[in-house]
């Protein structure tokens, strides 16, 4: 066929929505590998909005060695660089369309990656986030103050709670789901008494719980409609009381949650994720047990 014959038609005459829909196929690491650069409407398709409603990161894991001293990790200059350069063509994508970011349970980001997110992520409504080793107190502060539209977090149980509670009761008027991926002590409890009343949902599967801290959830959070204990190690007493590891929930308890929407629990000898549970003695290594650290229960709290 010549040259100039004007029956060729030519990529970038290819209808947007149609690119759109072939974009939605590729993985993370093709849709930023320079696809936005061919041509102008590329880069418009590249930025759609649909390609962008949530940020998948736990595709990508950090390269760290475990230090004795906070924070505890040692991340890899070249693997740092490497998020960051990821973060940096996603959100220039994504033109501030993230409603859902999602981080590796192994991604440990730093406070400006984190700042740098926040930023350009003003409408996000869900994070997840299970790692927070090398985010300080101002660095989460900041970024959730950003967020006045989230309604869902995901996060590592930390030794100070209250101060991020704080600061979602003051910035995220319609927060309302909360995973917590490690133990739920008294005052993570107390604590989610006293900043979240409101809050409708609450998963704190697969770690140590004590029957305290969950009778404070099932009396304080007044308007809770889902809770998942899922696979929890739950003591009678919390430290430094010996601990005894119930075998059952007593009525009193079954009584407590009957005004729920959804009580989720399993306490089985013959569940595999119970067993590994308390071979872990309530904290789970989920390097162990692969994508594992994905699943709940809870539908909308599942990856």
């Amino acid at each position: 066929m010549e040259e100039g014959d004007s029956s060729v038609r030519r990529w970038e005459d290819l209808d947007i929505d149609i690119l759109v829909k072939i974009l939605q196929s590729f993985d993370l690491f093709e849709l930023t590998s320079g696809l936005a650069h061919v041509c102008s409407a590329w880069r418009l398709a590249c930025s759609d909005q649909l390609l962008w409603m949530t940020l998948d990161l736990s595709i990508l894991k950090s390269n760290y060695i475990k230090i004795p001293l906070e924070p505890y990790v040692y991340v890899d200059c070249q693997s740092d660089k490497t998020l960051t350069s990821l973060l940096k063509i996603c959100l220039n994508l994504s033109s501030g369309n993230i409603r859902t970011l999602i981080f590796h349970y192994n991604l440990y980001v730093s406070d400006d990656q984190l700042t740098y997110t926040a930023e350009r992520c003003p409408r996000l409504k869900r994070l997840v986030m299970p790692a927070w080793n090398r985010i300080k107190k101002t660095g989460i502060c900041r970024a959730i103050h950003m967020w006045e539209d989230l309604e869902s977090l995901t996060m590592p149980s930390i030794a100070n709670p209250p101060y991020v509670m704080e600061e979602i009761a003051r910035s995220c008027k319609n927060f309302a789901e909360l995973k917590i991926m490690g133990p739920c002590d008294m005052l993570f409890a107390s604590t989610l008494v006293s900043f979240l009343p409101n809050l409708k949902v609450l998963s704190v599967r697969c770690t140590l719980l004590s029957k305290s801290a969950l009778v404070t959830i099932l009396d304080g959070l007044k308007k809770l409609e889902v809770l998942n204990i899922s696979h929890c190690v739950i003591t009678e007493d919390p430290p430094p009381a010996p601990k005894k590891i119930l075998a059952k929930l007593d009525d009193s308890i079954l009584e407590k949650a009957s005004r729920l929407h959804k009580f989720l629990t399993c306490m089985s000898d013959s569940c595999i994720m119970c067993q590994r549970c308390r071979n872990d003695e309530g904290l789970m290594r989920w390097y162990k047990y692969e994508e594992l650290w994905k699943v709940d229960e809870v539908g909308s709290l599942a990856i």
